[in-house]
């Protein structure tokens, strides 16, 4: 218990910082700045405080700097749903052009970019495709649409698609969305498309899923005339089957470059878990929320996007080199998004169809066994469970955990707390008013002392009686001269003794320390005015 104030700290101002020690609640000041003279016990307090004081900064330092690095940490968790929604599953044939269906215009146009073809090769590879050569004087048109070469010459679902059912219930091309890809036309399964019902299941495993059964269509392949160059979007394709990828219907399909193979005469199973990740913004990552560009989003109702489709020549000098530089980051590294929905999967596969089911499927499509055996696969996807992973980015080291970190440092080291700065701060706020401001106000109030002394002092020192004003024919003034009636009698300063002004008369002051003062008093009807 602090001891009473004695008369002497009673007196002392607020900004004293004797006064400010004694009521403080930094601990350890009081004994710094404590009455009486410097002492050992003193000093020893005051190197335990700079030392604590020391300690804090330090701590407080590190903290803010550990801060200031924005670390993050990631945390797995596994939840449970009653129904999930099934994911988009975009599908292409690995041939992007039927065979069938090219001409000699197309091989003038596409066959050096698309298929490198010399011009000299176009009448072998006609034959090679079982078609005639031009014709004599052959005249290509003076324009070419690369969007309906692939809608003419792709692959079109409804041949390619033999059976489709979800959930049980059959399916069918209209339940598809044709969208164009690096791979030529492909077309995905519950798109999430306007006027499309999103598609969801409320169990897992074989059977609650899409099962479809697709034709390869070997015989429309091109033939392989020669290999093609080192870039990734010029690789011959020398398999044959399909190209997969299950997506979220808010993420457009990089088939070519994620999705998996399904190979003719085999069944594949592929067992799906879908996974939520978030990551963070910057300082902490590198994601970003921010939506495409309008130029680079796609309509969903247009399959080939808003923008105009490259030419064959635009295609093969612009459009394949920039995509893959852009893949790999050379050109331009675009950020991740912050919320992604990607989908673990597991593929299995069997071989189809059996010496049993062979000769069923070669009626049934009215195709020979050979050909089933070629050209027919089964495509099977299903949630393995309602169970989904989350995979979140959170930050490390929040604000609240640094102002907890710096309070508790603050309480360890010097025992202040919040309400402990509000009291410094008061004090400071004290030494200004008393300090600063006092003393202009000291200098204010010194002038008007001093002004207020010199008026009394000249006044009480120098004081004249004045007379009554004198209404006869004739006056006396004080020395016992004669005035005419009507004047006034003036005591005054002036620093010519005696003036005029006027009508009126100034009597000459009796002493000359008062003509400095330049005041001039007025009797007139018991009034006194300054002039």
């Amino acid at each position: 218990m602090k001891p009473p104030a004695g008369p002497e700290e009673g007196r002392r101002p607020a900004s004293d910082i004797r006064a400010f020690a004694s009521s403080c609640t930094l601990h350890g000041l009081g004994h710094v700045f404590g009455p009486g003279g410097l002492t050992l016990r003193r000093g020893l307090w005051a190197v335990a405080v700079l030392l604590s004081l020391a300690a804090f900064l330090y701590q407080v330092a590190g903290r803010v700097r550990y801060y200031g690095e924005f670390h993050y940490e990631t945390a797995l968790d596994e939840r449970e749903s009653h129904r999930l929604t099934f994911p988009a599953v975009t599908l292409c044939n690995i041939n992007p052009l039927r065979r069938s269906r090219l001409t000699p215009n197309d091989l003038h146009w596409a066959g050096p970019t698309l298929l490198g073809l010399d011009p000299a090769e176009h009448a072998a590879f006609l034959r090679a495709l079982g078609q005639p050569p031009a014709p004599a004087g052959f005249m290509p048109s003076p324009t070419f649409d690369m969007a309906q070469l692939y809608a003419r010459a792709g692959h079109s679902l409804d041949a390619m698609l033999l059976d489709c059912r979800y959930r049980g219930q059959a399916c069918g091309p209209e339940n598809f969305t044709a969208i164009f890809t690096r791979m030529g036309q492909c077309y995905t399964f519950n798109s999430g498309a306007p006027g499309a019902e999103l598609l969801t299941t409320p169990k897992g495993g074989v059977g609650n899923g899409l099962e479809i059964m697709l034709d390869v269509q070997q015989e429309e392949y091109l033939p392989v005339w020669k290999a093609t160059g080192p870039s990734p979007s010029e690789e011959t394709p020398f398999e044959a089957g399909f190209r997969v990828q299950i997506h979220s219907q808010e993420e457009p399909p990089v088939i070519d470059q994620l999705g998996f193979g399904a190979a003719p005469g085999y069944q594949t199973f592929v067992s799906c878990q879908q996974q939520q990740l978030s990551f963070l913004p910057p300082p902490w990552g590198d994601c970003t929320s921010r939506s495409l560009e309008p130029d680079f989003e796609q309509e969903p109702s247009d399959p080939l996007g808003g923008a105009p489709v490259c030419s064959p020549q635009q295609y093969k000098d612009c459009a394949n080199s920039a995509l893959d530089a852009m893949l790999r980051k050379d050109a331009c590294a675009c950020p991740s998004p912050c919320a992604v929905t990607r989908y673990a999967k597991e593929l299995s596969m069997v071989r189809i169809p059996s010496r049993a089911s062979a000769r069923y499927l070669a009626r049934k499509y009215n195709r020979s066994e050979a050909y089933i055996a070629e050209n027919v696969l089964v495509l099977d996807i299903f949630f393995e469970a309602l169970n989904y992973e989350t995979v979140e980015q959170k930050a490390a080291y929040e604000v609240s955990e640094l102002l907890s970190d710096i309070g508790g440092q603050m309480g360890l080291f010097i025992g202040a707390s919040l309400l402990t700065i509000l009291e410094i701060l008061d004090y400071l706020c004290e030494v200004f008013r008393d300090r600063v401001l006092g003393y202009f106000w000291n200098q204010r109030r010194s002038r008007r002392h001093f002004s207020t002394n010199l008026l009394q002092e000249g006044l009480g020192s120098h004081g004249t009686q004045v007379p009554h004003l004198s209404l006869g024919p004739r006056s006396l003034g004080e020395n016992g001269s004669k005035r005419t009636p009507g004047t006034r009698t003036l005591v005054g300063r002036s620093l010519s003794g005696c003036a005029s002004r006027g009508g009126e008369q100034y009597l000459p002051a009796q002493s000359a320390g008062l003509c400095q003062g330049h005041m001039l008093v007025k009797a007139e009807r018991g009034h006194r005015q300054q002039y």
